[in-house]
């Protein structure tokens, strides 16, 4: 299955009610561009959409950063892999969906789950991130990966089209959370499951909490926060894992 294939079926998934998806739906990048020019942020989510951080993102940056947060019982990358692998339950022709992708790490991994007649769908808003998931070997050796320049506050895709979905390490990033936790229910079929990674306030870490957000410019959740969101969107069976500044949630949409 070639890329190009793999980006027609991504397209079959895509809402034409929505707005502003008239006329932006080009792919010279190798990717579905769907927004225009990238709009001014705090620091952390200029640093994601600078030409810099992809290059180091997947071996430095992330094992790095997130690794300090998550302190040192916290789970490792290929760890926290096989941890999201698990709560989404995925299957052969399964469609899932990775939100804020990124250079394209997590959407590959996922890729492995739903085999060939599945497809993984990588969003972000980032054009250089997605250059970057783009040139990557491993996405053109799978061929049932597509990638999307999109909003993930509103997601272009049709109701009930995905049977997965996952956001790690992006939604304290977003302007409106919990917005976007409610455009991942309504792409999720019933049944469809959810993983999130996001921050985490550490509970009685007054000072350390206010620093961290202060430094970083990054929202962090209280440990019900985002389990409570999901509770009221439909989800059930929710779990909750905390390690450090980190918070692992994932449920199943009724």
């Amino acid at each position: 299955m070639s890329q190009a294939t793999a980006l027609d079926r991504v397209r079959e998934l895509l809402d034409p009610t929505l707005l502003g998806l008239a006329g932006r739906d080009a792919t010279a990048g190798g990717y579905l561009d769907l927004l225009g020019a990238e709009p001014a942020g705090s620091p952390v989510q200029w640093l994601m959409r600078s030409g810099f951080l992809p290059g180091i993102y997947e071996r430095v940056w992330r094992p790095a950063v997130l690794g300090a947060m998550k302190g040192p019982f916290g789970p490792g990358t290929r760890q926290e892999l096989a941890l999201v692998g698990r709560m989404l339950e995925l299957g052969p022709g399964d469609r899932v969906l990775d939100v804020a992708c990124g250079p394209g790490n997590v959407t590959r991994a996922l890729a492995d789950g739903v085999g060939p007649a599945g497809l993984a769908v990588g969003l972000d808003a980032s054009a250089s991130m997605l250059a970057r998931a783009v040139r990557d070997t491993r996405t053109r050796d799978l061929g049932n990966v597509g990638y999307v320049r999109g909003d993930a506050a509103g997601l272009p895709f049709l109701p009930g089209c995905f049977d997965a979905v996952s956001c790690l390490a992006a939604l304290y990033l977003f302007e409106h959370p919990f917005e976007a936790l409610a455009g991942m229910a309504r792409v999720l079929r019933p049944g469809g499951r959810i993983a999130v990674m996001t921050t985490r306030r550490v509970p009685y870490g007054g000072p350390l909490n206010a620093l961290v957000g202060v430094a970083s410019g990054v929202r962090l959740f209280g440990d019900e926060e985002v389990v409570e969101a999901l509770n009221r969107l439909g989800f059930s069976g929710l779990r909750h894992r905390a390690y450090g500044l980190v918070q692992f949630v994932n449920g199943r949409l009724v």
